[in-house]
């Protein structure tokens, strides 16, 4: 009974097939490596800068520089994962892009708010986490047998 309830629905194969959904699964692999290559690069800025200028804080400006790296690591591994569609990475994207979301916020206001920047941060975040929402999209991301055992409006 299982295997005909299956059956009767669309496989993840047929709906990441279509257009849409390939080209939804292209945008949202393409902004998490832009996102890791943003990270890399504060990466080395941090370094470069801990190396050129004396922080007022060792301990801070260290601590930073490692929080960082571990964002990097964590969007890399997140970017590559989701461009063998692995089921967890849409979990760690979206729960990455609600992060972004909250930075973009607080860089629209503030004292020293940089509009810019939370633009920058808040657009492509909006999109990746609209775009693996979406049930096709969603389903590209589960395994052939993942959809018939999950429980009733999973």
């Amino acid at each position: 009974m299982n295997r005909r309830a299956s059956d009767d629905g669309p496989m993840p194969s047929a709906a990441s097939d279509s257009g849409g959904v390939r080209a939804a699964l292209i945008v949202v692999s393409a902004l998490l490596l832009l996102e890791a290559a943003a990270l890399v690069a504060v990466v080395v800025w941090l370094v470069v800068d801990l190396l050129a200028l004396e922080p007022s804080s060792y301990t801070t400006a260290i601590a930073l520089l490692v929080l960082v790296v571990i964002g990097a690591l964590w969007v890399s591994v997140t970017a590559v994962a989701s461009l063998r569609r692995a089921p967890w990475s849409r979990a760690a994207a979206i729960v990455w892009q609600v992060l972004q979301v909250s930075i973009a916020v607080g860089a629209f206001q503030g004292l020293f708010a940089r509009p810019d920047v939370g633009w920058v941060l808040l657009v492509p975040a909006v999109t990746v986490i609209g775009l693996l929402l979406w049930a096709p999209v969603r389903l590209a991301y589960t395994r052939p047998g993942d959809e018939s055992s999950a429980p009733d409006g999973a």
